[in-house]
Formats: C-alpha cells, sequence, structure tokens
C-alpha cells in the first residue's frame, strides 16, 4: 500500500490551493481546503452503518469507540462528488511543477527550513532523509501546513465506504481510522483531512499513519494534526527510511545527450558507467553520483528535460507512485538547498489528450499493427510501449511521449 498522499493535493491544485502561487506568504487558497458539504443522512447510509458495526466490532473496535465516533456524522456530498470526479484534461507536467515549485513556494520553504532548523536537525541524524526533502513533502502536501484539510475523515470515510466506488479501500481506512482513535492519538472532533481520508501536514491515509507514523515529540501521541509539526514531519521521513532511502544520494539529475543518442533506452536501468559510456552527461549545475544504476526519462517526451532517476527517486514513488510527483519532490528540495531551475525547455506549446483522444490514439496503434489491447483510453505500459513502436516505424524518436502533436501525426499518416 502506497501512502496515497497526494491525492488531496491534486484536487486542491485544480481548485486553485496547494501548489498555487499565493500572493502573501500563507494567504490564498486555504479556503479551498473546506470541502465538506455534508446533507441529512440517507435512511439507506443509516442502515449501513447498523451493519457495518458488527464487522467493525468483529476487527476489534470498541463498542464505546464506534458510537461516539459515529455520533452525528453527516452524509458527505462533496466526497462523492470528488470521488467520482474524471477531468477530461490531465495537467502537463509542466504547469503542474510551475505550481508545485513556484517562486513562493521555495521562499516559504526557505523560511520554514530556518524556522524548524533544530527540529529538522534531529529528524535528519535520526532517519538519514535531508531535510529538504521532508520540508518538499510538507510544502506539496499541505503548503507547510496550512492547508491540512477540514473534513471530518469519520464522516467522509463512511460516505466513500458506503456509496463510493472504491467500497472496500475505504472500509479498510475506516477500520484503521477507527483503530486511531482506539489507542487515544486523536479525537473524532480533531480527526480532520481530506475528501479522501488523507491527514494532517503530510497526508497520511489511516493505514500508512498506523503503520509508519511516529511520536517524536515524546508525548505518548503521534500527532500529526497538531499545529507543531513535530510528529508529521518525522513520520514522513520515518517512512521514506522505512523503504531504503539513501542519505546523499539525489532522486535525480537533469542530463545532457548528445546528438546521436538513441532515445528508445528511455526507461532502460543501467550502472552510471554505462551511461557515460554513451555520452550521458549532467547538466549544468548538476552532478551525478559516482557510482550505482540509474533509470533515463522523458518525462514529457525528447523535446523537453532528460532526467537520469536514482534508488531514491522510486522511495518517494513509495509515497505517491506518480512520475510527476517524485520530480516535483525532487527539484523542489533540491531548489530549497539553492539548486537552479531545469535547464532545457518543456514543450510548452503542447497538451495532454482527452480521453476520446486517448481511446483515438489506441485505435490507430491497433490498426497499424503495434497494440493488441483494450480501447479504454488508459495509457498504460502496453499502451507506451506501442506509441514507442509506432515512432521507431515512423522516423520519429521513440520516447513513448503520448501528446498531441503526436495524435495529430498519427492522423496525418
Amino acid at each position: 500500500m502506497i501512502l496515497r498522499a497526494g491525492l488531496f493535493c491534486l484536487v486542491l491544485i485544480s481548485l486553485g490551493g496547494c501548489g498555487g502561487a499565493f500572493a502573501d506568504r500563507f494567504t490564498g487558497g486555504v479556503e479551498a481546503a473546506r470541502l465538506s458539504t455534508t446533507a441529512p443522512r440517507p435512511a439507506a447510509f443509516d442502515r449501513w452503518i447498523d451493519g457495518f458495526r458488527p464487522r467493525a466490532l468483529d476487527q476489534g473496535i470498541e463498542p464505546r469507540v464506534f458510537d461516539r465516533a459515529f455520533a452525528g456524522i453527516g452524509y458527505n456530498e462533496d466526497s462523492l462528488r470528488l470521488d467520482s470526479h474524471q477531468p477530461e484534461f490531465t495537467r502537463p507536467i509542466w504547469a503542474y511543477l510551475d505550481s508545485a515549485v513556484s517562486d513562493t513556494r521555495i521562499e516559504n520553504g526557505q523560511e520554514m527550513l530556518d524556522e524548524h532548523a533544530r527540529l529538522l536537525d534531529r529528524i535528519e541524524a535520526e532517519y538519514g532523509v535531508e531535510r529538504e526533502v521532508v520540508v518538499a513533502i510538507w510544502g506539496l502536501e499541505s503548503s507547510y501546513g496550512q492547508l491540512r484539510g477540514t473534513t471530518p475523515i469519520i464522516e467522509t470515510l463512511a460516505t466513500l465506504a458506503y456509496e463510493g466506488r472504491r467500497t472496500a479501500f475505504f472500509e479498510e481506512q475506516l477500520i484503521a481510522a477507527l483503530r486511531i482513535l482506539q489507542a487515544g492519538d486523536v479525537t473524532a472532533r480533531d480527526m480532520e483531512g481530506s475528501w479522501a481520508g488523507a491527514m494532517g501536514h503530510t497526508q497520511f491515509i489511516p493505514t500508512s499513519y498506523l503503520a509508519y507514523a511516529v511520536d517524536f515529540d515524546g508525548d505518548g501521541r503521534r500527532d500529526i494534526w497538531d499545529d507543531d509539526p513535530s510528529d508529521a514531519l518525522a513520520s514522513a521521513a520515518a517512512y521514506l527510511a522505512r523503504f531504503g532511502w539513501t542519505r546523499g544520494q539525489p532522486p535525480l539529475a537533469e542530463v545532457r545527450l548528445p546528438r546521436d543518442f538513441d532515445t528508445a533506452r528511455a526507461g532502460q536501468r543501467r550502472p552510471l558507467a554505462e551511461w557515460r559510456a554513451l555520452g550521458v552527461q549532467a547538466q549544468a549545475g548538476q552532478a551525478l553520483p559516482a557510482e550505482g544504476d540509474a533509470t533515463l526519462i522523458f518525462p514529457a517526451g525528447a523535446q523537453g528535460p532528460a532526467l537520469l532517476t536514482f534508488d531514491n527517486f522510486r522511495v518517494i514513488k513509495r509515497y505517491n507512485n506518480a512520475d510527476a510527483y517524485a520530480i516535483a519532490i525532487a527539484h523542489l528540495a533540491d531548489r530549497l538547498r539553492g539548486g537552479a531551475a531545469f535547464v532545457a525547455d518543456w514543450p510548452r506549446d503542447d497538451r495532454p489528450l482527452t480521453a476520446d483522444e486517448r481511446e483515438e490514439l489506441q485505435r490507430v496503434l491497433a490498426r497499424s499493427g503495434h497494440y493488441g489491447g483494450e480501447i479504454d483510453g488508459r495509457v498504460g505500459s502496453g499502451t507506451l510501449a506501442a506509441v514507442r513502436d509506432w515512432q521507431a516505424a515512423n522516423g520519429m524518436a521513440p520516447d513513448g511521449y503520448v501528446s498531441l502533436a503526436l495524435l495529430e501525426r498519427m492522423r496525418a499518416r
């Protein structure tokens, strides 16, 4: 189970928060976190709660804990709306990074590094995770604690478990949330977070909280909700350490490629010595580790930046399994320590495909004999492999990048 921490952030980005450039320090966007709209409980929802109660008790939840947690909860229509919302467009990575690694977020993060220097010294010494990485997660997940969410967690998880798209997942999270209440780490009233159940400064879902949260300030509670971020920041570091964080290793580095470089090598994992032998060099202002393995990626195709990613990149993806998120965390952490922006330009005249366009692309690939999978508009590994095959067969750099420009070229064939 990954930490699913970026769900709240991605929703708030679409609403103008969690990554927006704030006009003043920590202003703007906070109201976007207040998403909860409760309605009178439908009778069927009450019956579901009555049926869920014995299942919860069978899993060790005490009757008094259950009854107190469910007393007076509403039916959260906003949670259902957001869970079922399937945006027609996804944000291109450069737009996401413009927001996630904005000048304001960098400035605010550097202030947090100064303000919490002693705490971050202790966290870094305990878990071996660099402070800039911890603060970058804090910045992306809750704008340094300012957008932690105000949705009642028991209410939203119960609503989603009753009538959402992923009932088994949300029922598991609901049981975990009740276990947190039973342990006494927080009260039901103070257990607030996102519409999807992510909580606190660094947006842990309940199951991940149970497995990885720590009591770093020693007060007997793992309190990731409090204004004091000690437990939350240490918990994020503990999570990364648990999955193998290597201190001193960059998650990624921007690189320069020779003119005749075979872009079909994108996605390959090789020893750094082999990449160097192929002419791959660190971009200006970047540095490559002395040794180890690395994977080459083109997050926006061969016309955008080329990145070598290392083991710590994969560790960040255990926190949120999206390349864009891991790139944002790594890049924000680098900027917080004084690093430079990406050197290569992003293809800003491009845009992601709509769902209909993605299905059209799959149909073209199928007609040309490159794709045998389902026409579902989901761009997975099979579609990407087919794209690379089509590109190679049609004289294009086989980088596997799905874009409007690619689809238009396919239409012209």
